[in-house]
């Protein structure tokens, strides 16, 4: 649990059923209203009903309390989770508060895995020292098993079978360079040079192709405006050019950035940050505009692949 000082918690529970779930997570939510600490629950729609009427079975004052999301939604792009659900949440109160956090399901595809993961290595940076637990549960039975080992090492302690262990093999670090891999080049996609005059040539570009893959018109201009804050970024910070592919993927449409920049905050568009502040603004807006953002970063470059659901 939370200790003196804002220290940070960061448990994964690792359960089998749904009794497991409810004996790990019902106490967590009832434990936290009866102190007074406020409480925001953000899992998968089928299981944020099942503790929903757990907690109204309990306590209807609780229930109401509670912050209720479903992660199948708020937190379909992993690296939106931080500042849009996570701290969205903790930056509104000034005390300690509890939440739950489940980003990893068994429908969670292949390619959102990884930013699944880093997300998971990122919580504990970006709330050390504050005053907050989050809880992780973890679907031993529908997860595969290099899920769960991924868990051992983005946690620090484990909740298992209503016992708690510290994690032997907790290093968020190695995992938060492991997932930095190589994005492979799209060969097969002809890539668009652009400079910052070219911006509006390619946003045109954008829209265009969005239209063309069967993204509609809301959507598309979604994708237009993350491809324009990328594409800033790389005339801005990135060498003054950059690199543009579109195609669509598992019915995605993804628009990929590639310049000569180095990001050194590993952070980066996962931090709130106000209108005025420059640094690191794009790429949140990004994270909150598509389904899914991955991005690889290094000394040859740094590449952005923003997603959008068809």
């Amino acid at each position: 649990m939370t200790g003196p000082g804002g220290t940070f918690a960061h448990p994964a529970l690792f359960y089998r059923d749904a009794d497991e779930y409810l004996a790990g997570t019902l106490p967590f939510v009832l434990d936290g209203y009866a102190a007074g600490e406020p409480v925001a629950v953000a899992v998968p729609g089928a299981r944020l009903e099942t503790l929903r009427a757990a907690v109204r079975a309990e306590d209807g004052g609780a229930a109401e309390h509670v912050r209720w999301l479903d992660m199948a939604e708020a937190g379909r792009n992993p690296g939106r989770i931080i500042p849009g659900v996570l701290r969205a949440f903790a930056d509104r109160h000034a005390g300690p508060v509890r939440i739950i956090g489940e980003p990893i399901w068994a429908g969670r595809s292949a390619t959102e895995y990884p930013a699944c993961l880093l997300h998971e290595a990122l919580i504990n940076l970006a709330f050390a020292g504050r005053d907050a637990t989050i809880l992780c549960p973890y679907d031993v039975a529908g997860l595969g098993a290099d899920a769960i080992a991924d868990a051992h090492a983005t946690h620090p302690v484990i909740w298992d079978g209503g016992r708690e262990r510290p994690s032997e093999r907790y290093a968020p670090d190695r995992v938060i360079e492991d997932c930095n891999q190589p994005l492979p080049v799209r060969a097969d996609v002809e890539p668009t040079p652009f400079d910052l005059d070219a911006i509006p040539r390619i946003r045109a570009l954008v829209l265009r192709t969005a239209a063309e893959l069967g993204l509609g018109p809301r959507r598309a201009g979604d994708l237009e405006l993350a491809v324009n804050e990328l594409a800033a970024n790389s005339a801005r910070h990135g060498g003054g050019t950059g690199l543009l592919r579109i195609w669509s993927e598992d019915g995605h449409v993804v628009c990929e950035v590639r310049d000569a920049g180095l990001i050194t905050d590993p952070l980066v568009g996962r931090i709130p940050v106000g209108l005025s502040t420059g640094g690191g603004r794009g790429v949140l807006m990004v994270n909150h505009l598509a389904d899914l953002v991955r991005l690889r970063t290094g000394p040859e470059g740094t590449t952005v692949r923003a997603y959008i659901r068809i």
